[in-house]
């Protein structure tokens, strides 16, 4: 059978299952076991095994629950209400003030939490109630959020970026490190497209009376609540650009300093604890199988021709290398319109990036695009996951359709971030260039 007859008949009955409901790391598992025994038999078969039990035996992977462990004790120990109000106190008069607050404290979480969907959870409990009272426009409450909620994936400790560089065998020490510019990046661009906005439209985010603070006041509060997360992101980021760790050892020294400054704030308990570490275990084994699901995915496509078939037609092509990345990004957005970007990652790696080393580009330069890209999908109408948990913490006179437009100009920022990266490939590659 024809390589291409392969490919569709392997989508066609991924999609049959997905309909079903049934979980997407079973809906792989399930084609790629029945697919390897009926094309390759049994030795097909137990050679799958074997491989998907290699790649979860893997010392790579160690990161991923650790930076989930990070997560989960800022989330539980209520950390970010504290962090929020020291960098309140920086921002006095600006327009648009509270919805550049969502933005610093998204960049900051985001250096603690790992993944976006905690960040937006906490950025929405705690901001849209006092946005909602300063008489702010649910454009300016709910856009900012979704956005600087998302850096969670562009700024280490990143999960998905660990996840995605696993899957696609892809050095993860240089991939933490090459999504730091771009992630300052994209916080800058919100940052002047909600300053800019608002001093056009104000009436989306009303001036109000701000209680003064001392620059005693402000320091003290920085130096007690901000620079100690300063030395966590050190322990996990610093460490690994120096060449001092792995990022399998770096994860572990960011996860321990997380779990001591909960303690030293005295919001950590072992109650809080246990709930980490029973979320943690929760989400891994979740994660761990997606990725058993992945290899299985990935051996099946290499063994029926369709990898090898697809990078042939990618380099026959008569049209500049640089088109057949913009049409994967293309292909990238319509997928996270309707699809997580965990599942985006299980459908696309194993395609995209024999085609992206056959047409001889860097892949940590395409990993860095396509986790601009899979940023979008949490927040892309209509079924983007962040958009749900926002509306979930909205005001009860919130529609879906509210949080849909808000969602819309920070779609249009993200798309302008990575066409900067695609066009100035060194916003990525400079710093991992830097490593020891």
């Amino acid at each position: 059978m024809e390589w291409h007859l392969i490919l569709l008949l392997i989508f066609g009955s991924l999609v049959i299952l997905m309909a079903t409901g049934l979980p997407i790391a079973f809906c792989f598992l399930l084609i790629c076991l029945g697919g390897m025994y009926v094309f390759f038999g049994l030795n097909g078969l137990e050679q799958l095994i074997v491989s998907i039990s290699a790649s979860l035996a893997t010392f790579v992977l160690l990161p991923i629950p650790l930076f989930i462990l990070m997560g989960e004790v800022m989330f539980h120990s209520g950390i970010a209400p504290i962090l929020i109000n020291s960098l309140d106190k920086w921002l006095g008069q600006l327009h648009g003030r509270l919805a550049l607050l969502a933005v610093g404290a998204g960049t900051l979480f985001s250096t603690l939490t790992g993944t976006s969907l905690a960040s937006v959870a906490m950025l929405g409990s705690v901001l849209v109630p006092e946005m909602e009272r300063k008489g702010y426009k649910k454009t300016m409450i709910l856009g900012p959020i979704l956005g600087s909620g998302g850096l969670a994936m562009m700024i280490p400790p990143s999960g998905l970026a660990v996840l995605l560089a696993a899957i696609a065998e892809v050095s993860v020490g240089k991939v933490l490190i090459a999504i730091i510019v771009p992630g300052l990046l994209m916080a800058t661009i919100y940052t002047v497209y909600i300053i800019g906005r608002c001093k056009l439209q104000p009436w989306l985010a009303p001036a109000y009376h701000v209680p003064p603070t001392t620059l005693h006041d402000r320091i003290m509060d920085t130096m007690k609540y901000v620079l100690p997360q300063g030395t966590v992101v050190f322990l996990v980021i610093g460490v690994i650009f120096l060449g001092v760790t792995t990022p399998s050892e770096a994860a572990a020294t960011g996860a321990l300093g997380t779990i001591i400054l909960a303690f030293c704030y005295k919001r950590m308990n072992w109650e809080i604890l246990r709930r980490a570490i029973s979320g943690t275990i929760k989400v891994n084994g979740m994660i761990f199988l997606i990725i058993g699901g992945a290899t299985a995915f990935s051996q099946i496509l290499a063994y029926s021709g369709a990898t090898a078939g697809l990078s042939e037609v990618a380099t026959s092509l008569h049209v500049r290398p640089v088109f057949i990345i913009v049409a994967m990004q293309v292909v990238l957005v319509f997928l996270g319109c309707f699809m997580d970007p965990v599942c985006i990652m299980m459908v696309t790696v194993p395609m995209f990036f024999p085609v992206i080393e056959s047409l001889g580009f860097n892949p940590v330069w395409f990993c860095v695009i396509m986790l601009v890209n899979l940023e979008m999908a949490v927040i892309s109408p209509p079924f983007g996951l962040s958009l749900f948990v926002l509306k979930g913490l909205a005001t009860p006179d919130t529609k879906i359709e509210d949080v849909y437009r808000a969602s819309l100009p920070f779609m249009g920022l993200n798309v302008l971030a990575m066409a900067l990266v695609i066009i100035f490939p060194e916003l990525a590659l400079w710093l991992p260039g830097q490593m020891r």
